[in-house]
């Protein structure tokens, strides 16, 4: 009976220290004053009718040396960050395209030959108006949740392949 107390008691301590090793950073706050953040939808340049979203982040001073933003996380998508200027960084978020077409018959042996999608859990349980921002400082990941994120007007550019008259 012993024997079986002490190895119940290790079995709990080991679930209970490799759990602190894989809990993530999560901050409250981010340590610099961020002055904006907004997404905008955009149609893609490439003459289809799809649209993109820019998600911006503003900060009120350029960005402190050592701080090195990696990703954001927004409407169930992921990209990298780019950096426009020392203050302006951006993430272009593209529409999910199929890669493949499909074979829709009635007859459900003639769509054999179609491939099953690869659906993907997001990594955040997130509200539309919510994102997660990923950032290292020196060689740690740490994480910022944004909430209340506006939206700002669509931008639209005109389309290469103007009409004939």
């Amino acid at each position: 009976m012993r024997f079986l107390n002490k190895k119940v008691f290790l079995i709990l301590i080991v679930f209970g220290l490799s759990y602190c090793g894989t809990k993530q950073n999560n901050q409250l706050d981010f340590p610099q004053e961020i002055a904006a953040v907004y997404s905008q939808k955009r149609n893609v340049e490439n003459g289809q009718s799809l649209f993109g979203t820019d998600f911006f982040i503003e900060f009120v001073k350029p960005l402190e040396e050592g701080i090195f933003l990696q990703k954001v996380y927004f409407r169930n998508q992921e990209t990298k960050v780019i950096k426009e200027n020392s203050s302006v960084f951006v993430a272009h978020f593209y529409p999910m395209q199929a890669n493949h077409d499909f074979i829709l018959d009635s007859d459900s042996l003639k769509e054999y030959g179609n491939k099953a999608p690869i659906i993907t859990q997001p990594k955040f349980e997130l509200k539309s108006t919510e994102a997660v921002l990923e950032y290292k400082i020196k060689s740690k990941t740490f994480y910022y949740k944004i909430i209340g994120i506006k939206e700002k007007p669509i931008i639209v550019y005109p389309s290469r392949n103007k009409p004939k008259n």
